[in-house]
């Protein structure tokens, strides 16, 4: 048998490569993690989930939007909120994550190695530093963790000014009065109604006639009216041709229906692409979609069996949390530890909007869709001390059940602290319970949990 430098490789710092490094390291294997250092800790620390999350915390802060339910929709805390105040925050914060990161691959003795990485054989990968000469690492095992990027296209002419992607976002000096959104997936909805709490008016466009076809459609349809009543402007089932600057310097979109759309600036947030294209992914014997998205099957293992993928470059559902998940068990697994898999019914997501939705289980939707009978129990924040308090008069949680045995099929939660909220839902669920655990379950008060006993009992006097 060969003699491998490590037992593990793994390609990309992110979520999934740094758990998937941890749990390995944890065996008591060898392990290194290869990454450009600029870029430890992946898109999620640098340009996804902590910037754009940051983002979100420091525009409800700085616009006062949380207390307008008190003092009007025209309070704001501050008068005048530039690019720099906003950035500043996201910086400090992307710093500690990323000392964070360093500090826990140290501390479980896994090897990093800054760089880039490409194949050169199914056990070996070339490591070229950025100011120093390449070189080669094998391994028995290889994980890829690479994650993704911002897609582009040449209609979409992007100078990071005027014209940019998420990625180029908390680096733009100049937040415009309204601005264009070419994309209504997650990521576009995140900061279109991040930029609305700012009163900045907001085109958004998306060739699909629907939004995020996951959610369920009573949360989108919440989430749409109160966009709306911020100054949101939805053009779906339209696409966008080209893109230019006219005399006055304004971004002019134009749609396949013949309209144009004018605003100050254009986000363009049509999706992700996956990072293994410069992998030379040939040199290994895997090819990729072209999307760059690499097949695994359940255990994360792709077609060449001592090699596996987690995280974004495989694709849905794209979030650090499920790829922090995918990544430890694909190392439990090449290394022959727990075969458990991922139940996706168990998956939270968690969509930080303004407000926030967050939802786990099965979808009204997917119920009807499969014949299930089903009933709900709604609980609306206005109800709720708690929701009184913190000013949210429009969030609601909602439950689906079957109606006879009483167990728990799905949650879908829109407002504050939707997100946090749903892992009582995960709990359950996870356990096979029933809404009577909600009933006889007593809440902290004044707290917005209480919506589930709210809404239990609402169900359960539907019956």
């Amino acid at each position: 048998m060969s003699e491998f430098e490590y037992d593990l490789v793994v390609v990309g710092s992110g979520p999934a490569g740094q758990k998937g490094a941890i749990a390995a390291a944890k065996l008591g294997k060898r392990v290194a993690v290869i990454d450009r250092r600029e870029m430890t800790g992946g898109v999620c620390v640098h340009t996804g989930t902590i910037p754009s999350k940051t983002l979100r915390e420091a525009i409800l802060y700085l616009s006062g939007f949380r207390q307008r339910t008190f003092y009007g929709k025209d309070y704001v805390v501050s008068d005048r909120i530039s690019a720099r105040d906003l950035a500043h925050r996201v910086q400090r914060v992307v710093e500690r994550e990323v000392e964070v990161v360093h500090n826990q691959l140290r501390r479980n003795g896994v090897t990093s190695l800054a760089g880039t990485a490409r194949f050169v054989e199914p056990h070996s990968l070339e490591v070229t530093p950025e100011a120093s000469h390449a070189f080669r690492v094998s391994a028995e095992h290889i994980l890829i963790a690479c994650g993704t990027r911002s897609a582009c296209t040449p209609a979409i002419p992007l100078d990071g000014r005027y014209i940019f992607d998420a990625d180029q976002l908390p680096d733009v000096q100049e937040l415009p009065r309204d601005l264009i959104v070419v994309g209504a997936g997650v990521i576009g909805l995140e900061y279109a109604s991040m930029l609305t709490a700012l009163d900045i008016k907001v085109t958004i466009i998306d060739q699909r006639p629907t939004l995020l076809d996951f959610v369920d459609r009573e949360m989108i349809e919440a989430l749409s009216y109160h966009m709306r009543r911020r100054g949101a402007t939805f053009r779906l089932g339209e696409t966008v041709t080209a893109v230019e600057r006219d005399e006055q310097g304004r971004v002019v979109a134009h749609l396949d229906s013949g309209k144009r759309v004018h605003g100050g600036a254009l986000l363009y947030t049509v999706g992700r692409q996956a990072n293994s294209d410069l992998l030379d992914l040939g040199a290994a014997g895997l090819a990729a979609d072209p999307r760059g998205r690499i097949p695994v099957d359940e255990y994360f293992r792709t077609p060449v069996p001592h090699i596996y993928a987690a995280g974004d470059v495989i694709g849905f559902p794209s979030l650090a949390s499920s790829s922090s998940e995918q990544g430890r068990l694909a190392s439990n697994h090449m290394f022959g530890v727990n075969h458990r898999r991922i139940s996706a019914d168990l998956l939270p997501y968690g969509i930080y909007t303004v407000p926030e939705m967050s939802m786990i289980g099965r979808t009204e939707q997917q119920l009807t869709t499969a014949k299930v009978p089903y009933e709900v129990g709604v609980a609306k924040y206005e109800e709720l001390a708690k929701g009184q308090i913190l000013g949210d008069e429009t969030g609601l949680l909602k439950m689906l059940f079957d109606p006879e045995r009483l167990t728990l099929y799905g949650v879908h939660a829109i407002g504050d602290g939707a997100a946090e909220l749903i892992h009582i839902a995960q709990a359950v669920l996870a356990f096979g319970g029933t809404i009577e655990y909600f009933r006889d379950t007593v809440f902290n008060y004044p707290t917005l949990a209480e919506a589930y006993k709210v809404a239990a009992l609402a169900g359960l006097n539907r019956l």
